[in-house]
């Protein structure tokens, strides 16, 4: 082990609900070797966590991380899911290879558009969806790809995996990358001191970091974050954004309640922190439950009527504002 190393631990359970208390026990202090311990007798994680280790491995030499044997009975999980191969070390765990449709799609690193087509192209049939339960699938990594190469200014592009949980049926999906933060790219329109208030701005629909219009441009709308969001509150699911020191949660409407979309991220269900391990680049995490049964097309309708309504509302706003100053 190195004196000064960052430090990972696999915890007995990490999933969005309670991801918190992972992300704050993570030590990003010393940027050029990794320490990964973990729990010896059992190890549950969303896929979130899994691209963040690989994202993170990524930017380190093979021989400057150090893994600890992992004792857990689920530890093969992380050898399918290809943890090890991804962060170029072995893990000792010997398994025996599992056709993986209609449970997991292993973590898997996109560079570029080709690469993210043919993933699409594989996914679907890997997770045995219907068709009306793949397009938001489809949406979700294409849009969160798809910003990490618009965006990100990563080198090792996106990393991304996935799992589906008979138990609640859903579909649960993580995406890192190790580039610039949303807070700096933000910043070359929009003002934000903070990386909270980035993560925030983001979420606006409307709201892009290539321009101060409102709206956006035809190439980029700043619609991307909003929709994924919105199509994990009408499921009644888990959002989150994790970039600099904060994190955004969208928590669960809970099922007596009606849902309403905000473009204010603000008036969302959510818990926000600060003061976290600084991440370089940007972490989402998204659970889709698959028992909602409205067709995508109606979905992305209402979502595209309370993005126009926030962009009104928003120029609406500056207009007031410009003209009474």
């Amino acid at each position: 082990m190195f004196l000064d190393d960052m430090k990972i631990h696999l915890p007995n359970s990490a999933f969005l609900g309670n991801i918190d208390t992972f992300i704050r026990s993570f030590d990003s202090s010393a940027p050029t070797s990794l320490n990964i311990t973990a729990n010896d007798k059992w190890i549950s994680v969303h896929p979130v966590v899994l691209s963040l280790i690989a994202s993170l491995g990524l930017t380190i030499k093979p021989e400057n991380i150090i893994c600890q044997p992992l004792m857990a009975k689920s530890r093969h999980y992380f050898e399918r899911m290809g943890l090890f191969r991804l962060l170029g070390i072995s893990s000792g765990i010997q398994v025996v290879a599992h056709e993986s449709a209609g449970r997991f799609i292993p973590l898997t690193q996109i560079n570029n558009s080709g690469q993210l087509t043919n993933f699409i192209t594989e996914m679907v049939p890997l997770l045995h969806l219907e068709p009306s339960q793949a397009d938001p699938i489809k949406y979700i990594v294409s849009e969160l790809v798809r910003n990490v190469f618009e965006h990100s200014g990563s080198k090792y592009g996106a990393i991304l995996c996935a799992q589906y949980y008979a138990k609640s049926n859903s579909i649960r999906i993580g995406i890192a990358d190790a580039g610039v933060g949303i807070k700096r790219t933000i910043n070359q329109s929009w003002p934000a001191k903070t990386d909270l208030e980035a993560i925030k701005l983001a979420l606006i629909p409307g709201i892009t970091g290539t321009t101060r219009k409102e709206g956006g441009t035809e190439q980029n709308a700043g619609a991307g974050l909003f929709f994924i969001k919105s199509i994990a509150k009408v499921n009644r699911d888990f959002f989150m954004v994790y970039s600099g020191n904060a994190m955004y949660k969208l928590l669960k409407t809970e099922s007596s309640k009606q849902v309403r979309l905000y473009a204010n991220p603000d008036k969302d269900k959510h818990s926000e922190n600060e003061g976290l391990p600084r991440w370089q680049g940007t972490v989402v995490g998204v659970d889709i439950n698959l028992d909602h049964k409205s067709e995508f097309s109606a979905l992305l309708d209402q979502i595209r009527k309370a993005y126009a309504e926030g962009v009104k509302e928003r120029k609406r706003a500056r207009y007031k504002e410009a003209k009474f100053i």
